[in-house]
């Protein structure tokens, strides 16, 4: 490391004020002036120069006086710069505008030596006592059979702050050769578990509130090739499995782990209505049908469901449409089951489910965001052949499109195209970050401007988004563009129901969501 300390002997920018040391401001009344520094090359510096009510200049020079880089153009009072010193770096020259006075002085500096990473130490405390054990030659087998007999994640009182609303979620994988990858945890990424040492011991911790509910996978050793990012995001989706120390694998019959994901549902998760104690098989009727769509120019599956007890007919029943039917029927999301308890016990009026399927992966990515032939589909279409199939009559105030991801963006897409045929919106971590090929890059949220855009209708919306689904690398993500499309909808004076969940993309989460957004906009 070669200092750069400049005496400046006899040159264009030899020094006539005072050298600068750190922490011993200098000042002075001089128009311009050269202060001569004593750094290393790469030493991180930080200062502050006042000028008071005069505006100033500040250059770093070599030591030739020759520029090398200005830090305050012009500025007023006082303002804090920065720099890292380099080969060249000689002195600081400060210039007035006017016949004032600066005051000048090094607040900080790293010299290269102290430029590393501080351990802060793990999250977990039983990571850091498992660290100190392996370091001192111990081994791990103690504390996977603790693991097996807890379940994990391993769940701890957060250290920093006993008793608080958050704790320590910390995931774990055993005896991985090469790598651990975490899908569905308490961020929108793929993480990347850290190895302990040498150990058989893969962890990645994080700070979670204590309401958390999600579900996960984990994949070991998954395969590292040169390729495209989609590419290497499908080679970890390869390996995707149930954890096996885990103790809620979902669903339970599943024929493998590689079919599972693992739940994770700590003590202040909110309850999920009509869910409570479990799944039952449902008591009313589930009628399944092919309706061909001469808008769409496909078929699709639609199941209608009726509670026991339920009048499709009547005038005060409600009508649910859901998106990404078969996704709600079955023993992970039963909303059959749901329907039942909340509309037995009251909570619900009478209330008839439409669970509409997509006729593949591929037009479901076409039809769901934002299409107006979609939403045609649904207004002109369903809505009649339910009526001739079921005698459903339903009130626009009484009908209510919902659905997740994509569904939750066609829901709302759906209710402001047709105001007339659908009253209520229920989105579900909604794809509000959506935007059509040809939407200009400074407008990211299509729905966003529709509804900035136009009137206001007669149509009220629950909106739900997990604490989980930020956006990365600076795209907007989920929670951001759900909470921009609820304050833009409050803007124009709709009636906006809004919930977080510390979830993350999850149909765990959303099953409670959708009863929470039946009981928002119907319950009694």
């Amino acid at each position: 490391m070669g200092t750069v300390m400049m005496v400046l002997n006899g040159c264009a920018g030899a020094p006539d004020g005072s050298p600068l040391v750190l922490d011993v401001p200098v000042s002075g009344t001089e128009r311009s002036a050269v202060h001569s520094l004593d750094l290393d090359d790469g030493d991180y510096v930080e200062g502050v120069l006042d000028s008071g009510t005069d505006t100033a200049e500040l250059r770093l020079i070599d030591q030739d006086g020759r520029p090398v880089r200005l830090l305050l153009n012009g500025t007023a009072g006082r303002e804090v710069f920065r720099f890292v010193a380099g080969p060249g770096t000689a002195a600081l020259r400060v210039t007035l505008r006017g016949a004032g006075r600066y005051r000048l002085s090094l607040t900080r500096r790293i010299a290269v030596t102290d430029q590393h990473p501080v351990f802060q130490g793990h999250l977990s405390p039983a990571i850091a006592a498992l660290t100190e054990t392996v370091k001192h030659g111990g081994g791990t087998d103690a504390f996977w059979q603790d693991m097996a007999r807890r379940g994990t994640p391993l769940v701890e009182p957060l250290m920093e702050a006993p008793g608080s609303d958050r704790v320590t979620m910390t995931f774990l994988a055993r005896g991985a050769r090469h790598n651990v990858r975490l899908l569905g945890g308490p961020t929108s990424r793929h993480e990347t578990l850290e190895r302990l040492g040498a150990s058989d011991v893969w962890f990645k911790s994080f700070v979670v509130p204590a309401s958390t509910r999600l579900s996960y996978q984990i994949a070991p050793d998954v395969p590292d090739f040169p390729g495209t990012c989609r590419e290497c995001r499908m080679a970890i989706l390869a390996q995707l499995q149930a954890d096996p120390l885990n103790h809620r694998p979902w669903p339970a019959d599943a024929p493998d782990p590689y079919n599972q994901v693992s739940l994770v549902e700590l003590a202040g998760a909110p309850p999920q209505p009509g869910l409570e104690g479990g799944w039952s098989e449902p008591a009313g009727r589930l009628v399944a049908e092919r309706f061909a769509s001469r808008i769409l120019g496909n078929t699709r599956d639609v199941a209608v469901y009726v509670p026991p007890g339920v009048d499709p007919a009547g005038k005060d029943t409600v009508l649910l449409l859901l998106f990404d039917g078969p996704d709600y029927l079955d023993s992970r999301a039963p909303v059959p089951t749901m329907l039942d308890r909340l509309t037995g016990d009251g909570r619900l009026p009478p209330t008839v489910a439409v669970f509409i399927a997509n006729p593949t992966a591929e037009a479901r990515e076409r039809e769901l965001p934002a299409n107006p032939a979609f939403a045609a589909m649904l207004a002109d279409e369903i809505l009649p052949w339910l009526s001739d199939r079921m005698g459903i009559r339903p009130r626009p105030d009484r009908t209510v499109v919902a659905g997740s991801s994509y569904g939750g963006l066609a829901a709302v897409s759906a209710a402001l195209t047709h105001p007339d045929r659908f009253g209520n919106a229920l989105s579900m971590s909604g794809s509000f970050w959506w935007h059509p090929a040809e939407a200009p890059p400074d407008r990211p949220e299509h729905m966003a401007g529709v509804v900035a855009s136009r009137d206001r209708r007669p149509v009220r919306f629950f909106l739900s988004a997990g604490l989980f689904e930020t956006g990365s690398d600076g795209e907007i993500g989920i929670l951001e563009s759900s909470r921009h499309l609820r304050d833009v909808l409050e803007a124009k004076g709709y009636e906006v129901t809004y919930r977080d969940y510390a979830a993350g993309h999850d149909r765990f989460a959303w099953r409670g969501a959708l009863g929470d957004g039946l009981l928002a906009l119907f319950g009694r």
